[in-house]
């Protein structure tokens, strides 16, 4: 990489990270979830955290627990068998959350819904950014990361936190205003 290039490019790396670190005043945690793919998309995906592409320095991290994610990485078709798991996985993730359906098969469009499979993710979890692809490029990947950033933003900016609400003042059962 020539020197003209890498200025910009770590400038905007730069620029991401600070992004990412005001509005979740923290790196980001992804948990990926295969529902029944081919692995081309998981090869894909940890292309990302390779130093060619090194997702970490833009304030991204892969987690194993839902717990920990702030995002769900979803791939492949959505089999029936996988539905209940990938519910409980989504609904351990605390929020604001988002999903993320990747390559062709999480969008429907190579297996239909039929008595295997749910067809698309969006059958069984609230979908938030669709990244087409079979499989999707680790540059098409770090472009739909960075939608899911401001959308979550978005999701997160729409929180109300108790300390925003004084509630009743102690001992009087009122609102102190």
């Amino acid at each position: 990489m020539t020197t003209a290039h890498a200025a910009p490019e770590h400038a905007a790396a730069a620029h991401l990270r600070a992004r990412v670190a005001r509005q979740f005043g923290r790196s980001l945690h992804i948990r990926t979830l295969d529902t029944g793919s081919c692995a081309a998309c998981e090869q894909e995906i940890r292309l990302l955290a390779a130093p060619h592409y090194d997702l970490h320095r833009l304030g991204f991290f892969f987690t194993p627990a839902p717990r920990h994610a702030d995002l769900l990485l979803v791939t492949g078709p959505m089999i029936r068998a996988f539905g209940v798991a990938a519910r409980k996985t989504y609904e351990a993730i605390p929020g604001p959350k988002l999903v993320v359906a990747t390559g062709a098969c999480a969008l429907g469009g190579v297996y239909p819904s039929d008595a295997f499979t749910h067809g698309d993710v969006s059958e069984v979890l609230p979908v938030d950014v669709w990244i087409p692809g079979c499989p999707p490029s680790p540059l098409a990947l770090l472009q739909g990361l960075l939608v899911a950033v401001d959308r979550l933003a978005g999701k997160a900016g729409a929180l109300t936190f108790a300390a925003d609400d004084p509630g009743p003042a102690p001992g009087t059962g009122e609102n102190p205003s």
